[in-house]
Formats: structure tokens, C-alpha cells, sequence
């Protein structure tokens, strides 16, 4: 099993990838950073990992994401260079911990991802498929094995699977009747990398 964070441990401050407004005031707004719970920013006040409220406007906030001055509509998510949408590759770097959690999502509905290259499929609750809109009990019904005896699980298959720049549409997946505290992202995602490692780095491109 492989764990990658986005970012190295002791390399300078660790900066957003994925940031959201879901909150206005007059001299505040209320981010969303890489899936993590809310965060209120004020003008002017001190950046959280790379990221600084400028000012206020009707309906959206200008913010400095990574040194980068960017204006954020209500509900918008915008990303950083390193996986903006669309480029087809994130560059992921190996956790002091070896276990990071990689913000993503299905399906449109954010999760938090674990990068397993021994988990066959991407795998995820039942609670996380109805948050993503998944009819999990229309998909194929069997029984896995795990370290607290059988489980239900039903084979489906995912619409849109997102992983920083890279979008995955028809990904197969299990649905876990149990909670999960992440979605692993499996093979059935990254079968269709292009994967290469240098040291604490690895870089994922899509190949198809």
C-alpha cells in the first residue's frame, strides 16, 4: 500500500490546493480548504496554508491563493496551478507519516481520498455513494472480507471521479454497507495512470 500527501513535510508551509467560499460578511468570508471544516478569513489577516482574504464584494471574495491574487464567486472552487482541472496529472509527495488524505471528489461530492494501490477498486461507504448521488443498491450485490468478519458490498459503477487535475468518468467501484473513515482510491483509478516516483515524489498522469 502506497500513501502520498500533496505536499512535503518541512518544505516550506503547506499551501491549498482546493479552495471554496461558502460564506460572506463584510469584512469576512468563510473557506473551504482542501475539504477541510470551514475556516473564517478576515481582510487582511494572516494567511491559512497559502491562502489570504484581500477583500469583500457582493457575492464573492478576492483572495490570494499561493501568491496568486483571484477573485472567488459564492459556491466557486478554484484550485491551485500544481492540479488546476483539466491538466491531466497532480504531482503527490510521500507523508513523514507514509499516510496522507487526499482531498478530491465524486460525483461532484467532495471526500477525502487515500491513494491504495492494494485496494482492487475505488471503495467508499454507503454513506459517502448517497452524499455522491450513487444508487449503490442498484449495482451488484456480494460480500467482502474484512478485518471485522463479511460485509456487504456492492459493485458499481462511478460516474466522475476526480483527483486534483484529473477527471475519471466510469470507474469502478465497491460500496461498503460500513462506515469508512476515507475513500480508497484503487487500482480501477489508477490503472489509468501513468505513474512515476522520484524519491518522496510521484506524479500521476491520466493515460486514457
Amino acid at each position: 500500500m502506497l500513501h502520498f500527501s500533496l505536499l512535503a513535510p518541512g518544505v516550506g508551509p503547506v499551501l491549498a490546493a482546493d479552495v471554496g467560499l461558502v460564506g460572506l460578511f463584510r469584512d469576512r468570508a468563510v473557506l473551504v480548504i482542501d475539504l477541510a471544516p470551514p475556516r473564517t478569513l478576515t481582510v487582511g489577516g494572516p494567511a491559512v496554508q497559502g491562502v489570504k482574504l484581500l477583500a469583500v464584494e457582493e457575492g464573492a471574495a478576492i483572495v490570494e491563493v499561493d501568491g496568486r491574487r483571484q477573485r472567488l464567486a459564492m459556491g466557486e472552487r478554484i484550485y491551485s496551478a500544481a492540479s488546476a482541472p483539466g491538466s491531466g496529472e497532480v504531482n503527490l509527495t510521500a507523508d513523514a507519516s507514509g499516510q496522507f488524505l487526499v482531498p478530491g471528489s465524486i460525483n461532484g461530492a467532495p471526500v477525502r481520498f487515500l491513494v491504495d494501490t492494494g485496494a482492487t477498486l475505488v471503495s467508499l461507504s454507503a454513506r459517502d455513494a448517497l452524499r455522491a448521488g450513487v444508487n449503490y443498491r442498484g449495482g451488484d450485490p456480494g460480500i467482502s472480507e474484512t478485518a471485522n468478519g463479511p460485509a456487504h458490498v456492492w459493485h458499481v459503477k462511478l460516474d466522475r471521479v476526480t483527483l486534483g487535475g484529473i477527471t475519471l468518468t466510469n470507474v469502478d467501484g465497491l460500496v461498503h454497507a460500513t462506515d469508512m473513515p476515507f475513500v480508497l482510491l484503487g487500482m480501477s483509478f489508477l490503472n489509468r495512470m501513468e505513474m512515476k516516483r522520484d524519491g518522496n515524489t510521484m506524479t500521476l498522469r491520466r493515460r486514457y
